[in-house]
């Protein structure tokens, strides 16, 4: 594998009940599984990785876990990173969300703001500023690694296959790495014009 990739990797398993609306609240990962994902993180990364993490908890605490096995590495948080921010929706059950809030947002994907929260193309904006940032630091051949959220990783595919274009909700890439998963993505990889800024 060319050392010169990125990774995308996600947080552990949050602790929070099944069911509930969770983006920005910053709920804790559950400290087994963050530890057991560093282990098997420090084993694969390469040294000279450039690291930057959501500052949500649940990011954090796998970043600290991870530095602490591999001191060769640094992780900076970065505020663009972290998850869409659900506003007035945060912590509260899918199911108690009304049905027309929902369907408000699907119809208007990019641009409603869930529970007057964030909008899907303010979230493209910030996340493909520091794709971009991530794009130059592999040019130059340094390996990449963000520890982030499923969201996050979901903006980046649908950036590196769409660009500035923004989705309809039915195009919404669903794919995303498993809790404590990552993916690797190769250099040489489309980069599309980007998003202007909301």
């Amino acid at each position: 594998m060319n050392s010169a990739a990125w990774w995308l990797v996600r947080h552990a398993a949050p602790q929070v009940a099944p069911g509930t609306c969770y983006g920005a609240l910053d709920v804790p990962a559950n400290p087994q599984a963050t530890q057991q994902t560093a282990r098997r993180l420090a084993e694969a990364l390469p040294t000279a990785t450039l690291m930057s993490h959501s500052p949500l908890q649940r990011c954090e605490q796998l970043a600290h876990y991870l530095i602490a096995l591999r001191p060769d590495l640094a992780s900076n948080p970065d505020p663009r990173l972290r998850e869409m921010d659900f506003g007035a929706w945060e912590g509260r059950p899918w199911a108690d969300i009304a049905r027309g809030e929902i369907d408000a947002w699907t119809q208007d994907f990019a641009h409603y703001r869930p529970g007057a929260g964030e909008n899907l193309h303010s979230m493209l904006a910030r996340v493909d500023a520091a794709r971009r940032e991530a794009l130059k630091a592999l040019e130059q051949g340094r390996p990449v690694a963000w520890i982030t959220h499923a969201g996050v990783t979901r903006c980046v595919a649908w950036l590196s296959n769409h660009g500035g274009k923004l989705p309809l909700s039915h195009q919404w890439p669903l794919e995303a790495p498993g809790w404590g998963d990552w993916v690797v993505i190769q250099p040489g990889f489309a980069d599309k014009a980007p998003v202007q800024q909301a």
